[in-house]
């Protein structure tokens, strides 16, 4: 090899050298340079069965993301094609091409919310997850419950999904359905029940946990007061104990449905025919009215002792405790009838919303 074509050589290998180091430079610089993001944040979503080249190639054309070949490549190469998570992600103004491949390749999707509240009857939880836009409806209403029936199998006497589900906050992306918030909810009330059921306390009227939780959905309902929830569960419990009915207004509306117009009626009070009616039935109702809370729960599980059997609702969405019905009836005198407030309530002020 003569001296000219050895310095031609090196000359070769040192601009070879220089443009795959500028070509490194480059690629470097596009990977860490921000996005033309105009706003504080964008949304921007990947569907599902949708490629980070689709998305790459919308970015383009929203005018945010520059040689999406470039960042198609470099995955490829460098990055050894990891795959990309489908859902909604949130950008901030300053992300990168670099990071918008690592949020999407770590599944840094944008997260919803939805509350079940306290109270709340299968029938208003059905309309909020109706009514919820970043929810997918992927089954009408009747198949969104039937899908829960084989979660339900060796319920033993659970004749109605009514009061099934846990009232709580449920986080969720894009991709979940409507009867994955029903079964995650049920799951839940599952988990917190056996738990609860398993710490109560001795010698309760139950028979099994189901029946606990009907209890602690009358309470639910009959107060929002936390000091009142395991007064009202030992009236309820000594009631029931000597063969008391009784006697709750919520259980006869649940009952009435959609025909109750606001008013609670003496006609009401009477029906038989109403199996909800604890005026003229007996013992527990068949089914919990709504959804209740931990607290009800612990309350309807550890009743507060005591020797009132009566209580009525003062107009504030608090209760006046007696003992006796003489006592009662003086309550209900003064409470109900004298001192009726234009605001009165005998509901709990927590559920006056639902």
């Amino acid at each position: 090899m003569n001296i000219r074509f050895r310095h031609l050589l090196a000359a070769s290998v040192l601009i070879l050298a220089v443009l795959v180091g500028a070509g490194g430079y480059a690629i470097n610089h596009y990977l860490h340079s921000p996005l033309n993001i105009s706003g504080a944040t964008v949304d921007i979503s990947l569907p599902q069965g949708g490629s980070l080249s689709s998305l790459a190639y919308k970015l383009q054309q929203r005018g945010m993301l520059r040689y999406p070949a470039l960042l198609l490549a470099y995955n490829r190469l460098q990055a050894k094609g990891l795959s990309v998570k489908a859902g909604d992600y949130v950008l901030q103004r300053g992300t990168t091409p670099l990071q918008l491949l690592q949020k999407l390749q770590r599944g840094e999707v944008k997260y919803y919310q939805l509350t079940l509240v306290e109270g709340w009857t299968l029938a208003q939880v059905l309309q909020s997850l109706r009514t919820h836009s970043e929810l997918q409806q992927l089954l009408p209403t009747e198949q969104a419950l039937a899908a829960l029936k084989p979660a339900l199998a060796g319920a033993g006497s659970m004749n109605s999904l009514e009061g099934l589900l846990f009232p709580d906050t449920y986080r969720f992306d894009a991709s979940t359905s409507d009867s994955d918030i029903l079964r995650r909810a049920y799951q839940k009330r599952a988990q917190v029940l056996a738990r609860e059921w398993r710490r109560r306390a001795p010698n309760l009227p139950y028979d099994n946990a189901y029946q606990a939780l009907i209890m602690a959905s009358l309470v639910e309902k009959e107060t929002g007061a936390a000091s009142e929830r395991a007064k009202i569960a030992g009236v309820f419990i000594r009631r029931l104990r000597r063969g008391m009915r009784l006697q709750t207004d919520p259980t006869v509306i649940y009952g009435l449905g959609a025909s109750f117009d606001g008013n609670l009626r003496s006609r009401h009070l009477k029906d038989r025919s109403n199996p909800y009616n604890t005026y003229r039935h007996h013992g527990l109702p068949p089914s919990p009215i709504a959804l209740a809370g931990l607290e009800a729960i612990r309350a309807a599980l550890h009743p507060e002792p005591g020797a009132a059997l009566y209580f009525v609702a003062k107009g504030d969405g608090s209760h006046y405790f007696s003992d006796t019905l003489e006592q009662h009836r003086a309550a209900v005198q003064k409470y109900q009838i004298r001192q009726r407030r234009k605001d009165y309530s005998s509901a709990p002020k927590a559920h006056t919303k639902g």
